[in-house]
């Protein structure tokens, strides 16, 4: 039987019960295993200054969707961090976009900022691709 997870508090509501001067980390996935074991420490050092959450940056075309979604789940299910993940629409199909959807569902993560996202790396201009999205409202 599949492990069952609650779902994350609303970073929403999160904001409006908190008083101003909260604030969040963000991170962006790492290139290396070495990389992602040294931000796992991080995540458990930067925890105990107490942020609202940790946010969690998507690759260009979804480059780091999977690490994303782990990362994710690892600081929401292990760290007990709430925790919010991007998602792009840039080099991205419908198709996986639904699949990040449905894997967030499943390790309960409910806080997710919709972005255009920024060009691919060599393209100056930022252009849907076709059987994607066109905005963040797309997604």
């Amino acid at each position: 039987m599949a492990q069952q997870y609650a779902d994350d508090k609303k970073v929403s509501d999160l904001i409006a019960q908190t008083k101003p001067a909260w604030f969040s980390f963000a991170y962006f996935p790492p290139k290396t295993d070495e990389g992602v074991q040294n931000l796992h420490k991080r995540i458990n050092h930067m925890k105990t200054l107490g942020p609202l959450f940790t946010d969690f940056t998507w690759g260009a075309g979804g480059s780091t969707s999977e690490l994303s979604l782990q990362l994710t789940s690892w600081a929401k299910n292990e760290a007990g961090t709430v925790s919010n993940m991007h998602l792009t629409c840039t080099n991205q199909k419908s198709e996986m976009c639904g699949d990040a959807l449905t894997k967030c569902k499943q390790v309960g993560v409910r806080n997710i900022v919709a972005l255009r996202g920024d060009p691919p790396r060599g393209s100056e201009k930022w252009e849907a691709t076709e059987g994607g999205f066109a905005c963040a409202l797309d997604l």
